[in-house]
């Protein structure tokens, strides 16, 4: 079993678009912004839209899902780090995803 490297959403996106070979600008062509802005979300210094991870998706053959969760993972550590927080914190916040999701049901 082989472990996957652990990155940054930006990271990731940054890794995707080399290995294509792909210069930044050409990419955020296709997604219809500013190469800057592409640059800044590779650094983790600006937060892609929905859309921008959709597209990013479809670019680069991959699962939109898997990209949103990957950002969506990148906001909860920079958020426990910010806070000062530990794993005990996540434990709490994992119980309390339960009760939220069962009681949005009702």
């Amino acid at each position: 079993m082989t472990k996957q490297k652990i990155t940054s959403f930006g990271e990731y996106i940054r890794q995707l678009r080399e290995q294509a070979e792909l210069p930044l600008r050409k990419v955020a062509a296709q997604l219809d912004i500013d190469p800057s802005l592409l640059g800044k979300i590779e650094r983790s210094e600006r937060q892609p839209t929905k859309e921008i991870i959709e597209g990013i998706a479809k670019i680069f053959n991959e699962d939109a899902k898997y990209l949103h969760k990957q950002y969506i993972s990148d906001q909860i550590a920079y958020k426990i780090i910010d806070e000062e927080a530990d794993l005990d914190t996540l434990k709490v916040a994992e119980r309390k995803i339960e009760y939220l999701k069962s009681n949005r049901q009702k």
